[in-house]
């Protein structure tokens, strides 16, 4: 767990994190090994890894708040005691003093051999999340390269993928630090499916504009 300001973050493995203050935020949860509840669930984009039905049957109550991009409706469709707000990339809602703004995630030349097509293609609508409660902006990049949405966006706090295959490597995460102008910054997207806990410390070492923490799974 790190606190920044009284904003507690915890990782999850992959791109599973809580964000709590006086409520729970979780994002992407999948795999979850311990027990947690959360008030609000964003959900970054309908790939198993980030959209897991099981997880989220076990996280959700009937005051639960699920915030998903349209290609997610569907499939959260099925999970019980719910309510689902759909959010587009850009837009920027509420809930619950919660600011949360989508901001578009997508892969500009990590493309799928098989479909000849991006992992994370830009028509899609798959989004990251900048969450700003009690003050503090927290930006969670979603499963994303380095794209010109990103520039000067300057949150408090960014959780950025640094594993290669399906986002960015650890030199293009770098890169997205400079761009993005973070005044911390958080590596995910390693030690589950693909990349490494190196890739995190790779990062790290080539970061030079911003402390960096490398979160212990939860």
């Amino acid at each position: 767990m790190f606190d920044y300001s009284g904003i507690q973050i915890r990782w999850y493995g992959h791109d599973t994190f809580t964000i709590k203050n006086n409520i729970t935020i979780c994002i992407d949860p999948y795999k979850l090994t311990k027990p947690l509840s959360a008030d609000i669930i964003l959900i970054s984009h309908n790939h198993f890894d980030h959209l897991s039905e099981d997880d989220l049957s076990k996280i959700t109550n009937q005051n639960t708040i699920i915030v998903a991009p349209n290609e997610c409706i569907s499939q959260l469709s099925k999970i019980k005691n719910k309510k689902i707000i759909t959010i587009l990339p850009n837009e920027e809602k509420t809930i619950n003093n919660v600011k949360i703004k989508a901001v578009p995630a997508y892969n500009i030349d990590k493309i799928n051999p098989d479909t000849k097509k991006p992992f994370h293609p830009k028509e899609d609508g798959k989004v990251g999340f900048i969450v700003t409660i009690n003050g503090t902006s927290v930006y969670h990049t979603g499963d994303s390269d380095l794209i010109p949405e990103m520039t000067d966006l300057k949150p408090d706090i960014l959780l950025v993928p640094v594993s290669g295959t399906y986002v960015m490597t650890p030199s293009e995460a770098a890169n997205a630090v400079e761009k993005i102008k973070p005044k911390l910054a958080i590596p995910m997207h390693y030690g589950t499916i693909v990349g490494s806990e190196e890739d995190a410390k790779e990062f790290k070492r080539l970061v030079k504009s911003c402390e960096v923490q490398i979160l212990t799974k939860e």
